[in-house]
């Protein structure tokens, strides 16, 4: 299926964008990747002549994915089906985050991030996450709460 839709309404500019592909979605669970890239803006400065994913930018992989992804997927209408829906419609915030870090994660490196619902009620979303390499190694795991507010 086609995910596009979801992808568009991501409030991300590029730089900042860390969702390259959705390859499942329904309204428990999403499976996202993402491939990092070496001459991402961070890789200069951490650290220099020995890059290292800096674990923010890996909390914001996974919540770009495991719970923007998902909760926009859960009060956004399909396009298709709503034609008058807009990419500016919601506007997710981060409310709390639980996050273990198992393993680094290098520059060219690929991972992928699999997010099962907790619960979604009141536009509050809790979400369990987990990234793995493309080995399905466990990178990192966590639990992230946020609210899907529509504007």
């Amino acid at each position: 299926m086609n995910y596009q839709y979801i992808l568009d309404r991501l409030p991300y500019k590029s730089s900042f964008r860390f969702v390259d592909e959705i390859s499942y979605l329904d309204p428990d669970q999403v499976i996202g990747h993402y491939t990092l890239r070496a001459d991402a803006f961070f890789y200069a400065d951490h650290f220099p002549g020995n890059p290292v994913t800096p674990g923010v930018i890996l909390t914001e992989i996974m919540v770009q994915i495991g719970l923007v992804v998902l909760g926009i997927y859960l009060v956004t209408p399909n396009p298709a089906e709503h034609p008058e829906a807009s990419a500016n419609d919601v506007f997710p915030l981060l409310t709390s985050a639980d996050v273990s870090f198992l393993k680094m994660v290098l520059p060219g490196q690929k991972v992928t991030v699999i997010s099962s619902k907790i619960y979604f009620r009141f536009d509050k979303l809790k979400c369990k996450v987990v990234m793995q390499d493309a080995g399905g190694e466990l990178i990192a795991k966590a639990v992230y709460s946020g609210m899907i507010k529509k504007r």
